[in-house]
C-alpha cells in the first residue's frame, strides 16, 4: 500500500458522506473525491476497478456529474475509451449550482406569494405570511451568496 492510499480512501469515504448529506448519491460523491485526487483523467474502467462498482452506475453518475458542470469528459490520443477529469472550477461551479437551487425557491415564494394576495382566506393568509418570511429568506441567501460568488471571483483575479 502507498502512502497516500489511506488519505485516498478517507477522501472518497467523506466525499460520499458530504454529497449524501446534501441528498445525492453516495457514489456521486466517491467518483469527484476520486477525479479530484487523481492526478491524470481516468476512463470509465479506471473509475470503476477504483470504486469496486459496475460501469452502469458509475456510467450514470459521469454523466449527470458532467451536467452539472463538476467534471468533464476528455479523450486521450490512441484511445477509444471516455476518460474523465473535474473540471477546473469545480468548487465555485458546485457552489452555483447551490446558488441556483436558492435563486429557485426565491421564485417558487414568490410565484405562490403572489396567488395568496387578496385573499380573504384564512389558510391563504396565513400561508401568505409564511411565503414571505421564505422570500426574505432566500432573498437574502442570494445576495450573500452573489457577494461571496464576487469577492471568490476577485481573489481568483489577483
Amino acid at each position: 500500500m502507498t502512502p497516500h492510499e489511506p488519505i485516498k480512501h478517507e477522501m472518497i469515504h467523506r466525499f460520499g458522506e458530504a454529497y449524501h448529506a446534501f441528498g445525492m448519491s453516495h457514489l456521486m460523491g466517491y467518483v469527484v473525491a476520486l477525479l479530484i485526487f487523481s492526478p491524470e483523467p481516468l476512463s470509465l474502467d479506471d473509475i470503476t476497478t477504483e470504486l469496486g462498482r459496475s460501469k452502469g452506475p458509475i456510467s450514470q453518475i459521469c454523466r449527470r456529474l458532467t451536467d452539472r458542470g463538476l467534471i468533464r469528459k476528455v479523450w486521450k490520443p490512441n484511445s477509444r475509451k471516455d476518460y474523465y477529469e473535474i473540471q477546473p472550477e469545480i468548487f465555485s461551479r458546485a457552489f452555483q449550482n447551490n446558488f441556483d437551487l436558492i435563486k429557485n425557491n426565491t421564485q417558487i415564494a414568490r410565484e405562490l406569494l403572489a396567488q395568496t394576495n387578496g385573499t380573504n382566506d384564512a389558510t391563504l393568509k396565513m400561508l401568505g405570511k409564511r411565503l414571505v418570511e421564505m422570500k426574505r429568506f432566500y432573498e437574502m441567501m442570494e445576495k450573500h451568496f452573489q457577494n461571496f460568488i464576487d469577492e471568490w471571483e476577485l481573489e481568483q483575479s489577483e
